[in-house]
């Protein structure tokens, strides 16, 4: 399995609602993320700065690449974008990050 990490940032105030959210993430979702090679996905938000924290895992066979054609996921996007800072087409802004520690 490949990891995979990035960084998202939340709008002002919307902690709460983003986690709300994710608490009820639509069953279709969670199956689409899954078939398409992800396991492992947590997020994690830095509080004093609104910076939210993503890792996951993809198996070698991962087709997370066409997720964005989806229109379950596009949907979850438009559902997100006010929460959060988001491209034109919704797709929230991703700013990957490189490993430098791991240990197994």
């Amino acid at each position: 399995m490949r990891v995979q990490a990035f960084r998202m940032q939340l709008k002002p105030g919307m902690a709460e609602e983003y986690k709300a959210r994710h608490d009820a993430i639509w069953p279709e979702l969670a199956a689409l993320l899954h078939d398409a090679g992800i396991r492992d996905y947590s997020i994690f938000l830095d509080e004093a700065t609104g910076a939210l924290f993503a890792v996951l895992k993809l198996t070698e066979d991962a087709t997370n690449d066409q997720l964005p054609a989806h229109p379950v996921m596009r949907r979850w996007w438009d559902h997100m974008a006010p929460l959060m800072e988001v491209a034109p087409d919704n797709k929230p802004l991703e700013w990957p990050l490189r490993p430098v520690f791991y240990l197994p």
